[in-house]
C-alpha cells in the first residue's frame, strides 16, 4: 500500500476480503468503502481530513491528544476510541496505545500516533484478500484484534504474580516490596482504559450501524474483554496480598530483633549497674585490698546474670 510519514494505510475494501490501494493525493471516492489510516500527529493528516469534506466535529474528534475509550454517534457516523496494548519492542504493554475510529457513511478513517500491531494484522490480513469485507466488520475486525493482544499481556502479568507468591515461600527478600509495587501498578493502569473500553463494546453491540453477524464477533470480544478485567484484578489483588504478607514478614523479623536486643538489654541491666557503681573513683570501696575481690564480683555478677535469665524464663519473656 502506498504509505507516507502520515498515511500509513489508504485503500478501498473490495468486498472479497482484499484491498485496493489508492495515493495520498488520490480524492476519496464515495461509492467505494475505503479505509484510511493517519498519523494525527502530522499536518497533512489534518490537511487531507478537511479536504475530503470530513466534518470538523470528526476532524477534532480525530486528532484529539488525549482520549478515553468510548462510542458515540458524531455527524451522522460513529465515533469510536479504543486502547490497544503496546506491544512495540522495549516499550511497555501497559503505555496503551490510542486508536481512534469514526465509522462514516462510505468507511473508516482511523488516526493513532504510535504503532499497533493489531492494525498492522488487519492490513496484513487485507493484502492477501482475507480480510474484512466491509466498513462495521473493519472494525468489528480491530476490535478482536486488540482484545486478543490484550490476553498475552494479562496472562504474563499474572505469572509475573505467582512467580513472586513462589519466591516468598521460598525465601522472602524485601526486593518483592518493590517489585510487587511495580506488577500493582501495571495491573491499575490496565484497568484504567480496559473498563471504559469494554462498555464502548457494549454500546457498539447494541449500534444500529452494525449487522448481527459483526454484533457476535463484538460481543465475543467484549466477554473476553470482561474475563481479562476480572483476571486484572485477580493478580492486582493476588499482588497486594503477597505485599501485605512481604510487610508482615519484615516486621515480624524487625521485631524478633528487636525483642533480642530486649531481652539482652535487660540482662545486662543488672551487670551495668554494679560495674559502673564499683568503677567509680571514691574511697570505701570493698574488696580494694582484697587480691581475690575481683573474682568475688566476677562470680556475683554470674550469679546474678542467671538467675535474671531464670526470672524472664518463668515469665515466659524467652
Amino acid at each position: 500500500m502506498d504509505k507516507n510519514n502520515w498515511l500509513k494505510i489508504g485503500c478501498y475494501l473490495n468486498d472479497e476480503g482484499g484491498s485496493i490501494p489508492f495515493a495520498a493525493s488520490d480524492t476519496l471516492q464515495s461509492d467505494r468503502t475505503h479505509w484510511v489510516h493517519l498519523d494525527y500527529t502530522q499536518p497533512q493528516s489534518l490537511a487531507w481530513l478537511q479536504s475530503n469534506g470530513i466534518p470538523d466535529r470528526v476532524v477534532d474528534a480525530l486528532t484529539a491528544a488525549e482520549t478515553r475509550p468510548r462510542a458515540t454517534e458524531v455527524a451522522g457516523g460513529l465515533l469510536v476510541y479504543l486502547r490497544g496494548v503496546n506491544l512495540q519492542p522495549g516499550a511497555r504493554p501497559e503505555d496503551m496505545i490510542a486508536l481512534r475510529l469514526w465509522l462514516g457513511p462510505h468507511g473508516v478513517i482511523s488516526t493513532q500516533k504510535r504503532t499497533l500491531v493489531s492494525v498492522e494484522t488487519v492490513e496484513e490480513s487485507l493484502s492477501v484478500g482475507e480480510g474484512p469485507q466491509s466498513a462495521t466488520e473493519l472494525v468489528a475486525a480491530l476490535v478482536d484484534e486488540l482484545t486478543w493482544r490484550m490476553e498475552d499481556v494479562i496472562e504474563n502479568l499474572e505469572t509475573e504474580v505467582e512467580g513472586c507468591a513462589e519466591q516468598l515461600d521460598a525465601s522472602p527478600t524485601a526486593s518483592l516490596t518493590s517489585q510487587l509495587g511495580l506488577l500493582r501498578r501495571r495491573a491499575i493502569t490496565l484497568r484504567r482504559y480496559l473498563t471504559p473500553q469494554r462498555e464502548a463494546l457494549v454500546k457498539l453491540q447494541t449500534d444500529r450501524f452494525f449487522p448481527e453477524s459483526d454484533v457476535v464477533q463484538i460481543r465475543e470480544a467484549t466477554d473476553r474483554l470482561l474475563r481479562l478485567v476480572e483476571d486484572l484484578d485477580a493478580a492486582r489483588e493476588h499482588a497486594t496480598l503477597l505485599q501485605e504478607e512481604v510487610f508482615a514478614v519484615q516486621n515480624e523479623a524487625i521485631n524478633d530483633r528487636m525483642y533480642l536486643l530486649a531481652i539482652i538489654s535487660a540482662l545486662f541491666l543488672p551487670l551495668g549497674f554494679l560495674t559502673g557503681l564499683f568503677g567509680i573513683n571514691v574511697g570505701g570501696l570493698p574488696g580494694v585490698e582484697n587480691d581475690r575481690a575481683f573474682w568475688w564480683f566476677c562470680g556475683v555478677m554470674t550469679v546474678i546474670a542467671i538467675g535474671v535469665m531464670i526470672w524472664m524464663r518463668k515469665r515466659r519473656w524467652f
